[in-house]
């Protein structure tokens, strides 16, 4: 998967938007006001950093060489995922559906009842 489809599939993600808190250099996907999923386009190889359970983010990086400790986040809960075409596609999709998962389950109630409206 390349980094256009990466981010194709973040805005697909319900209630999910692009915004640029840190410059126009990183691009950040959040829904309902927290980040899920963030990109720095002009960087290569071409990364994203997701959030991931911890558990399953240390099995991941034992796994796969191009899924690394998240680069400038909490590198417990975060990877940086490279997207070079080592990983499969279906392996790239289900990890942004599940840092974008872990994202939801952790809103205020109030912030998850108002997406679901």
């Amino acid at each position: 998967m390349n980094l256009e489809d990466a981010i194709a599939h973040c805005l697909k993600q319900p209630h999910a938007c692009e915004t640029t808190p840190f410059g126009p250099e990183v691009l950040v996907y959040k829904v309902g006001g927290k980040l899920f999923a963030l990109t720095e386009p002009e960087a290569f190889p071409p990364t994203m950093n997701l959030k991931c359970d911890p558990l399953r983010a240390l099995d991941l990086r034992d796994r796969y060489n191009a899924i690394q400790p998240g680069y400038h986040m909490n590198k417990r809960h975060w990877n940086t995922v490279t997207l070079d075409g080592t990983l499969p596609a279906a392996l790239v999709r289900e990890l942004i559906e599940h840092s974008y998962q872990l994202v939801v389950h952790g809103l205020p109630r109030k912030v998850r009842e108002a997406l679901v409206s």
